[in-house]
């Protein structure tokens, strides 16, 4: 049974707080999302849910011209994001400052704009990708960056995956520092099935300590201000942004250090060994 946590926010409708109650005047939420209306930012959504292709393999992806595919190699806990760039806006700027601030190794597959195309994680496999069977090899446990949008979960930071202790963890750190307007989920029951992140096939849970599926929602990843997708497209950070970093900078810190101690967050790692193509 996972730690008690905030109740989902579900968003449908008339704004609601996390305790159910109708809000009547702007609060956080509306703050958040630029409105005074309770909705999340028109543009995010319409964005959001502009279709993608369905690409028919990873390989075909990889070998695509405006595609990236990062893999740097440093301590044995990784952080993936590879549904970056374009495709899960913010994802791969999120892993790729973590994984820097606390010494975890990164792989990354960055999309550049007008790339939009989905490979399901499961068929993400080390087989086709010298580099992701480097990063795999080395890592022990992972957390994968990924950013989704469901219109009854615009608000919600769901904890997948199956290594349960860390999700747990993750959630009390993300719990302690993010506004109130977003609920922490590391129930596997309160999550939707296709975002629990389960499956022996995704690259989240292939190293030998398996490792969670972080989903991030539109919401959080959007700078009202700038109306754009923060750290997107020259787009300046979003506050709440900050926040998760930051956040998952001390978690993970947490998590890896012996007897707790952490780095400082003014501490940079250098890149690591970049893998071999």
């Amino acid at each position: 049974m996972a730690a008690a946590h905030r109740p989902l926010v579900h968003r449908s409708g008339p704004l609601r707080s996390t305790a159910g109650d109708p809000v009547h005047s702007p609060g956080p939420l509306d703050r958040l999302a630029g409105r005074e209306t309770g909705q999340a930012p028109r543009a995010a959504r319409a964005d959001h849910f502009q279709p993608t292709k369905l690409t028919s393999t990873f390989p075909a992806l990889l070998a695509h011209p405006d595609v990236d595919e990062v893999c740097e190699l440093r301590d044995p806990f990784g952080i993936m994001a590879f549904h970056g760039g374009n495709l899960e806006r913010t994802t791969d700027v999120i892993a790729r400052e973590v994984a820097t601030r606390t010494g975890a190794s990164l792989y990354a597959v960055i999309q550049h704009a007008p790339l939009r195309e989905h490979v399901p994680s499961i068929t993400i496999r080390p087989e086709h990708s010298t580099m992701l069977q480097q990063f795999l090899d080395h890592v022990d446990t992972v957390i994968a960056v990924h950013g989704y949008g469901r219109e009854t979960q615009f608000w919600n930071v769901l904890l997948g995956g199956r290594n349960r202790e860390l999700a747990n963890h993750l959630a009390e750190h993300l719990r302690a520092a993010l506004p109130d307007a977003f609920g922490v989920i590391d129930d596997l029951d309160d999550i939707p099935r296709g975002l629990r992140g389960l499956h022996e096939a995704n690259p989240v849970n292939l190293p030998s300590g398996t490792g969670v599926q972080l989903e991030l929602p539109p919401t959080i990843r959007w700078n009202k201000e700038a109306r754009n997708w923060s750290d997107h497209e020259g787009t300046p950070r979003a506050p709440q942004v900050s926040t998760l970093i930051d956040a998952l900078v001390d978690a993970v810190d947490a998590w890896t250090a012996p007897h707790g101690a952490r780095r400082s967050i003014s501490q940079l790692t250098p890149p690591g060994e970049s893998c071999r193509r």
